[in-house]
C-alpha cells in the first residue's frame, strides 16, 4: 500500500469537499426547518431532503473506502484535521453511539431519570416532543451500537498488537537488505486489514444514521442533522482557533 503525495492530496481534497458540503447542507436544512414550521414543506419533501443527505454521506464513505485501499493510515491520523479534531476520532470518524447521545442532548433529557415516564408513554423534552416509544427504541439501538463498538475496538487493538508481535518481528529476522521486499509485505497485510476495519465501521455509522432517521419524525430528522452538522463545523473552527493561539505564543 504505497502512498504518494498525489494520493494524500486526493484524500485531503475529499475531506475539504465534504466539509464544504457540510456548510451548504446546513443552510439547506436550516431553511427547510423554517419552511416546515410555516407548513410550507410537508413530510414527503422533508424525507426527500433527508434521503439526499444520507446519499451524500454514503458517497463520502465510498470515496474514503476507495482511497483507503491505496493507503489507510492517513484516515486514522489525518493531517488535514486539527489536533482537536483528531483527539476525538475513533477509527477514522465519530463513534456511532455519539449519534444517539446527540438525540438525548437535543431533547434535554437524561434517560435514567425518566424511566417511569417513558414506560407510561409520555412525551418528554423539547426536541420535537420525543415519545416514550421513540425513547425505548433509541435506547435499544444505543445498547446494540455500543456492543458493536466494543467489538471493533477489540479488533483494532488486536491489529495494532499483531503488526508488532508478528509481521515486523518476522521481517526483522528475514529481511533482505538488498531487495527490501519482506519489509513491505507485513505492512501491506496490516494496511488491508485496517482498510477493511475502516470500511466496516463506516458501514456501522451509516446504518446507525439510517436507523435514527427511521425512528425520528421527518422534522425531527431535519433538526437532528442540522445540529450534527453545526457541531462538526464548530469543532473544526475551534480546532483552527486553538492552533492559531498556540502558534502565536
Amino acid at each position: 500500500m504505497a502512498n504518494s503525495s498525489s494520493d494524500r492530496k486526493k484524500e485531503e481534497n475529499l475531506y475539504d469537499s465534504w466539509m464544504n458540503n457540510q456548510q451548504e447542507e446546513l443552510k439547506e436544512l436550516q431553511n427547510a426547518i423554517v419552511y416546515a414550521r410555516k407548513n410550507e414543506l410537508n413530510d414527503d419533501e422533508l424525507n426527500e431532503l433527508l434521503r439526499k443527505m444520507v446519499n451524500n454521506f454514503q458517497e463520502y464513505a465510498n470515496g474514503r473506502s476507495r482511497l483507503a485501499r491505496v493507503d489507510v493510515s492517513p484516515f486514522f491520523a489525518p493531517t488535514w484535521c486539527t489536533p482537536l479534531e483528531n483527539s476525538v476520532l475513533w477509527i477514522g470518524g465519530c463513534r456511532p453511539s455519539s449519534f444517539i447521545r446527540l438525540i438525548y442532548a437535543l431533547s434535554g433529557i437524561e434517560i435514567e431519570s425518566h424511566i417511569a415516564e417513558y414506560l407510561q408513554g409520555m412525551k418528554i423534552g423539547d426536541f420535537g416532543q420525543l415519545s416514550g416509544k421513540q425513547i425505548t427504541t433509541i435506547d435499544k439501538l444505543q445498547r446494540q451500537i455500543i456492543l458493536e463498538e466494543r467489538k471493533f475496538s477489540s479488533r483494532l487493538a488486536s491489529l495494532q498488537e499483531d503488526v508488532v508481535d508478528q509481521p515486523f518481528a518476522m521481517a526483522a529476522r528475514i529481511y533482505n537488505a538488498e531487495r527490501g521486499e519482506n519489509e513491505i509485505e507485513p505492512l501491506n497485510k496490516h494496511g488491508e486489514d485496517m482498510s477493511n476495519l475502516l470500511e466496516e465501521v463506516d458501514e456501522l455509522r451509516m446504518k446507525t444514521l439510517k436507523e435514527i432517521l427511521g425512528i425520528l419524525t421527518p422534522i425531527q430528522g431535519v433538526e437532528y442533522l442540522a445540529a450534527a452538522k453545526r457541531i462538526r463545523l464548530c469543532l473544526q473552527q475551534w480546532g483552527k482557533k486553538r492552533e492559531q493561539e498556540h502558534n502565536s505564543n
